[in-house]
């Protein structure tokens, strides 16, 4: 189990990229969160298996409206009560 921050940048927003995120990382039992950013990037927060994770971004990159330039991850402590994942603010 790992857990991630991760910055997408590109045509990330207006996409329908929170909302893709989120049915993806629950089909794979992902837990976490996601949100646009004010500088027009995309974060999420997401924590499960290692290739679940890869799944989901590989899973974005696949999406025809989506267009990632780049992804910036950042490993963070895992967050034990968390329980689903959501779309945040």
């Amino acid at each position: 189990m790992k857990r991630y921050r991760i910055v997408f940048v590109g045509r990330v927003q207006g996409v329908g990229f929170r909302f893709k995120s989120m049915e993806i990382a629950r089909r794979l039992g992902l837990t976490g969160y996601v949100f646009n950013d004010y500088d027009g990037t995309v974060v999420m927060e997401v924590q499960g298996k290692v290739d679940r994770i890869e799944d989901l971004c590989q899973g974005l990159q696949e999406d025809r409206f989506i267009r990632i330039d780049k992804i910036f991850k950042t490993e963070m402590d895992l967050n034990k009560d968390e329980k689903g994942f959501t779309i945040g603010n």
